[in-house]
């Protein structure tokens, strides 16, 4: 009842240009040669171009139907793929990952291939950038019903968007999205598993794949982190 396609069209809406955005801007716009793992609808590359990024762009997801909205631009490459299928050797000099995309890995052997295939892709001293949820203030607690987002889509309907947490085991949890009628029928459900992992065990993955963490923050003005920042922001160099 709610396609792929409406479904990628309303991301674009529940996740308006923020904060986070303007950090990979940055980073993106200080690089020759860029790769975004999970570009999603492409949104961030995009916005490179406009603000003149003249190198080269490659935007990485699974998912098709966001793809399909990110070639709304040709001058960006748009691949298929997952983060462990991409082949490319020694070809950026930068690799995001925004939007909390690092926490679909959700096993050992997902994260360190996903991490194997970057850290290929990136020349020498090249930087790995990206942000996953910090455990400590249990973020999930908060994804409920109760916390529902009422809006018209991009195709005038009236929804809800709401989330249901249905289980966590060790650092994994699992949810729903429900994209319901503002009488609660149901449209679309979806179902999506992330990891939580602290800063050392971010760490102990990231220095066996052959990265050093160059910085990290709690907040996307640069802050500390600290065991309340919503955030853990890493920036990794391939070693």
């Amino acid at each position: 009842m709610y396609s792929d396609a409406e479904n990628a069209a309303l991301y674009d809406m529940l996740n308006a240009w923020g904060p986070s955005d303007d950090f990979y801007l940055d980073l993106v716009m200080a690089a020759e040669s860029v790769l975004d793992v999970g570009c999603g609808t492409g949104v961030l590359l995009h916005r490179a171009r406009e603000n003149g990024h003249r190198g080269r762009l490659v935007g990485l997801d699974p998912d098709r139907a966001a793809l399909d909205r990110a070639r709304a631009r040709d001058d960006v490459d748009w691949v298929v793929g997952t983060a462990a299928s991409a082949r490319w050797d020694r070809e950026f000099e930068l690799a995001v990952m925004a939007s909390h995309a690092f926490q679909v890995f959700v096993t050992d052997d997902d994260l360190r291939a996903s991490l194997t295939a970057i850290r290929a892709a990136l020349v020498d001293g090249g930087r790995f950038a990206f942000e996953t949820r910090n455990p400590l203030p249990r973020p999930w607690e908060r994804w409920t019903p109760d916390n529902a987002v009422e809006l018209v889509d991009p195709g005038g309907r009236h929804i809800r968007v709401f989330h249901r947490v249905e289980s966590v085991v060790g650092d994994v949890v699992t949810f729903s999205e429900t994209v319901a009628t503002p009488a609660g029928e149901p449209l679309r459900v979806d179902r999506t598993s992330l990891r939580f992992l602290p800063p050392d065990a971010l760490d102990s993955f990231l220095g066996a794949a052959g990265f050093a963490v160059e910085a990290r923050y709690g907040d996307w003005s640069r802050g500390p982190l600290t065991p309340t920042s919503r955030e853990i922001i890493t920036v990794a160099r391939r070693v």
